[in-house]
């Protein structure tokens, strides 16, 4: 009994010990774990603005020179609404700002691309719209349906931009799109210079402009569409006319509805159709050279397996030569080939040419002197067949 009782205790001892064990492994993930390698430092910028206020030139310039705007993420920037007071603080701050985006998630990471889709001047705030705003376009009017058929389309996107609320105490005073670029800063980066962008520097004045305004002018190739866009969304390879050996283009695309879209149309490595759809003006087409004559880049040409070389005479028709194994420059014919192939000589070749023909059988159908027989028709059975002819056996008769 004694023994039982030890059993006992030693199982009930074991089942208290591996409880602890059994809850270290259930672990759930946190706010605090969610965001602790977000940063909250915050440090504010110091811009001296000027006295006078935003008149409506003012704020037309900004419209211009703002929107479509891009640049990188200094801090992770949450899905929704949040206020930067100019040279002051961001609101929310700290834990606040951690919560946000555990709770809606990221618009953007650090280093991140960020475009600047909306900017609107109301009362004392700059309002900006980052990578298409933190709102469904068309929001009010999708709860309004006539007969059960909604005013509006919806695609049951939901939005992943930001909006940021750059606010102004004593009102928005008379500033420039680069004073706002620069009370951004502690968010936003608009000084990071690309690889592309150093390229765009070495440019003419009117092409820079355009790559800086984020413009694509027909006549452009594809490193200059790449500076003042960056890389495409979407690719489409089509072919022109119904002919399968006809030229070919290459569509990029650039957004997406109900953001401006832009369609850039390649031929080759030049720019030859620009489309831009924007919600409520009618469909843009730019389909003429809007290049000079010292602003065209060199008409590169890739060639692709299959492709033609062009001929030396500038023969662009000329066939390709056959593969080979040769390297470049080596002659048709090595020094240690063996040459033509020779066949040996047919030492009877003076005997076959006095032989003459073996002559046919007589009688034969090769024979030429031969007559063919008629032919003969059947006979009809009510006629006396003749005796002297021999008659074929019949099935079933004995000879």
């Amino acid at each position: 009994m004694a023994t039982r009782t030890h059993r006992w205790i030693l199982l009930a001892g074991c089942i208290l010990l591996s409880v602890p064990a059994l809850q270290s492994q259930v672990f759930v993930v946190g706010e605090k774990t969610a965001t602790a390698d977000i940063s909250t430092s915050f440090t504010p910028t110091n811009i001296p603005l000027s006295s006078e206020k935003l008149n409506e030139r003012g704020r037309r310039e900004l419209v211009r020179n703002l929107e479509a705007e891009q640049g990188f993420a200094h801090r992770p920037i949450p899905i929704g609404v949040f206020s930067l007071k100019a040279n002051g603080d961001l609101s929310p701050g700290g834990d606040k700002y951690r919560q946000m985006i555990y709770q809606k998630g990221q618009a953007a990471g650090v280093g991140d691309r960020i475009v600047i889709t909306a900017l609107t001047v109301k009362g004392d705030q700059i309002i900006l719209d980052l990578n298409g705003g933190p709102y469904a376009k068309h929001r009010f009017l999708s709860h309004v349906s006539f007969n059960d058929n909604p005013v509006t389309a919806t695609t049951g996107e939901r939005p992943m931009g930001s909006r940021i609320n750059l606010v102004f105490p004593g009102g928005i005073p008379d500033i420039s799109a680069p004073e706002i670029k620069a009370l951004l800063e502690p968010v936003i980066d608009f000084g990071v210079k690309s690889g592309e962008q150093a390229y765009a520097d070495t440019l003419p004045p009117r092409l820079r402009n355009a790559i800086a305004a984020h413009d694509v002018l027909v006549g452009m190739n594809h490193r200059m569409v790449l500076a003042a866009l960056g890389a495409p969304e979407n690719k489409l390879r089509e072919q022109q006319g119904e002919d399968p050996n006809g030229p070919r283009y290459e569509e990029w695309i650039y957004g997406h509805v109900p953001q401006t879209v832009k369609f850039v149309r390649f031929v080759g490595d030049r720019v030859t159709l620009v489309k831009i759809a924007e919600m409520g003006k009618p469909l843009q087409i730019h389909d003429k050279n809007e290049l000079e004559d010292g602003e065209m880049p060199a008409n590169t040409r890739q060639i692709a397996m299959g492709d033609r070389t062009p001929g030396k005479d500038g023969d662009e028709s000329a066939a390709p030569p056959p593969p080979t194994l040769r390297l470049p420059g080596e002659s048709s014919s090595p020094a240690h080939s063996q040459g033509k192939v020779q066949y040996p000589s047919d030492k009877n070749a003076s005997r076959s040419a006095d032989r003459q023909p073996i002559p046919a059988a007589p009688g034969s159908p090769a024979d030429p002197n031969s007559q063919m027989d008629p032919p003969t028709t059947a006979q009809p059975n009510n006629q006396p067949q003749d005796p002297t002819r021999p008659q074929a056996p019949h099935l079933g008769s004995t000879p």
